[in-house]
């Protein structure tokens, strides 16, 4: 059977339809790069914001308009709105997040334990650019209760991936010729609270532990952790970096810099103490690269508070972010409060927002003028002799 693998939406995502890949091969099955040549379309969707819940659409849309044979959705989106999802043409089966991990075994009506995964190595998925960065799952769910996340609800309580299932995954991504150009160069830890990693397993233990054992087992590179909720870190968390294969990048979500607007948002640090969380982490990581996410128009955000949460964004002098205008998801407590903003005012706090964090990102940037650095590409075109394009 050809298979068409598409996703939308996180690094969580990315993470699960790269392991899709592999379980599908496992099968002896092929990928193909386009759904016209597809006789199933695995399509992983995103319901973060409305527009990602829409581009879910699209994508399911669009492949049914080329003629696929069978779609399956999974992901967010279609676990908040099956019926919808169903009703798409040529959708054959909608399998909801709580049962993703069992989706090739599902489609294929083979138990997970008969695909011997030891016989495939991770490989670029058909039809996106080629990779240098495997995304590998550690955690799903999340016991928090921000009151703007839908994801939430759609991904259950936290529960983490054991030590042994982790470096499994990890060591798919490498063989045994160091040098190969095929070998990943940079392994992402994801999760949806990645920083609760280990906290129900028994005994509990920490990500600090994960990230150590990662380094004494596998021939990991280069290491990368995504988005961390402050509340999880403290001060001795960073000498992890004291190894540098660890990557001089923290993506620490602040989503608002106002007091105020954190308590509506059920969030579990204060500006005071996420400044000074950041402040250990440039202590201890020369020439960190700090990055976040940051809410506009959420529901009673005055113009006082917005003020108040754009100076506080500027005083952190991020080196890039996200920026999102406040989306209203249902089910969530945010969407019951009052005070909700037209479109133009969040979209118009979203510029400021955007310009401010666009500014601190080339400060940030500046500090490497003159500088030669390591990098990774993800392909490279030879355009003469002497000159190369490089995609990164």
């Amino acid at each position: 059977m050809r298979i068409y693998l598409d996703s939308l939406g996180c690094r969580l995502n990315q993470s699960e339809i790269e392991n899709y890949a592999r379980q599908f091969r496992a099968a002896g099955h092929s990928l193909v790069p386009d759904p016209v040549d597809a006789d199933l379309v695995v399509v992983n969707t995103c319901a973060v914001t409305a527009a990602a819940a829409s581009d879910s659409r699209q994508k399911i849309r669009q492949a049914s308009r080329t003629g696929a044979g069978e779609i399956v959705v999974t992901g967010c989106w279609s676990s908040h709105d099956p019926l919808t999802a169903a009703s798409l043409p040529k959708v054959s089966r909608v399998i909801p997040n709580s049962s993703k991990e069992q989706l090739v075994p599902q489609i294929l009506d083979i138990p997970l334990e008969d695909l011997n995964l030891n016989i495939v190595s991770r490989e670029t998925i058909p039809g996106s650019r080629r990779r240098t960065r495997a995304f590998i799952k550690v955690q799903d769910g999340c016991d928090n209760h921000c009151t703007f996340c839908i994801t939430t609800n759609l991904r259950g309580p936290a529960r983490s991936r054991s030590i042994p299932e982790v470096l499994a995954d990890i060591n798919s991504c490498f063989n045994d010729l160091p040098d190969d150009p095929n070998n990943t160069g940079e392994i992402v830890l994801t999760g949806v609270h990645l920083g609760s990693w280990g906290q129900d397993l028994s005994p509990p233990t920490h990500l600090r532990e994960l990230v150590e054992t990662i380094f004494r087992r596998t021939e990991t590179p280069r290491l990368r952790l995504s988005s961390l909720e402050p509340w999880d870190l403290d001060p001795s968390f960073f000498s992890l970096w004291d190894d540098n294969r660890l990557c001089r990048h923290l993506h620490l979500p602040l989503q608002s810099g106002c007091k105020a607007t954190l308590r509506r948002m059920a969030r579990k640090n204060t500006p005071e103490s996420f400044a000074e969380l950041v402040d250990a982490a440039r202590n201890a990581i020369p020439d960190v690269a700090i990055t976040t996410d940051i809410i506009v128009g959420f529901p009673g955000e005055s113009e006082s508070e917005f003020t108040e949460s754009l100076t506080f964004v500027k005083r952190m002098e991020f080196s890039g972010g996200h920026v999102f205008t406040y989306s209203s998801r249902h089910g969530t407590a945010a969407s019951r409060m009052p005070n909700h903003f037209t479109m133009t005012v969040r979209k118009e706090r979203n510029a400021v927002m955007r310009a401010c964090i666009g500014q601190s990102a080339i400060r940030y940037q500046r500090k490497f003028l003159g500088k030669v650095m390591t990098v990774l590409w993800e392909n490279s075109i030879q355009t003469d002799q002497n000159s190369w394009v490089l995609n990164c």
